[in-house]
């Protein structure tokens, strides 16, 4: 990958239809946002080359068109730009993330989701302290 490799919001939804099309045309995945997004097939084929030549995207020939495909899925991706969100625009305070959480009403599962991921850190500081 490039240096630069923070995504902007436009380049993460193309990212998003990408990894649920994939592989996929630019004609196919303009036709899929164009109802969403409005996005003209040049702008999708420009942010397609931006997110290939950072590095997130891979494309190759299929009877004569190109397809992209995610090198990564967003689900392994995501947690990195969080984090580079948090330390870059927060200074590293998870606080603010989780003062916006407890102003939403969240669904039972990302409740539960929420619940485990503490269990799982809490755990993990316990192991920390026992082997200090």
């Amino acid at each position: 990958m490039t240096e630069r490799k923070t995504l902007g919001k436009v380049e993460l939804d193309l990212l998003q239809a990408v990894d649920q099309l994939q592989p996929v045309s630019v004609r196919t995945l303009a036709e899929h946002l164009a109802s969403r997004t409005g996005q003209a097939r040049t702008t999708v084929l420009t942010t397609l080359e931006r997110l290939r030549k950072k590095g997130y995207l891979s494309r190759r020939s299929i009877k004569g068109v190109n397809h992209y495909s995610t090198r990564q899925s967003v689900t392994e991706i995501l947690p990195r730009l969080v984090g580079e969100f948090v330390h870059k625009m927060l200074g590293g305070s998870v606080s603010p993330v989780v003062a916006y959480l407890q102003d939403r009403n969240l669904d039972a599962e990302e409740l539960e989701q929420l619940k485990a991921l503490v269990e799982e850190l809490q755990a993990r500081q316990s192991e920390a302290e026992e082997g200090s």
